[in-house]
């Protein structure tokens, strides 16, 4: 059995005690919680592009709604205009 500690064992016992999560369960919203807020800023554009496009927005509803979803991410991205927002989906 190994004795190495989970990194965020401390988070992980707070979401057993809290919620009717098991500890396993709770390692896994962990990690997913972390790979989410870990994307870069050129990950989450591209990827939240495809998803709005995928609703039917268009270019011209997308590129404004994900430059004020970047404000809020967990680390704060450049600022980006729009047209260095569509370099990055587009190249």
């Amino acid at each position: 059995m190994s004795t190495a500690r989970h990194p965020f064992e401390d988070l992980i016992s707070h979401l057993t005690r809290t919620t009717p999560l098991g500890p396993g369960e709770a390692a896994r919203v962990v990690a997913d919680v972390l790979a989410y807020f870990g994307e870069s800023a050129e990950e989450y554009v591209r990827r939240r592009h495809g998803e709005l496009k995928a609703r039917g927005l268009t270019n011209d509803q997308i590129f404004p709604r994900i430059s004020a979803e970047l404000t809020g991410r967990r680390v704060a991205a450049p600022e980006l205009s729009l047209r260095q927002l569509r370099r990055i989906v587009y190249g």
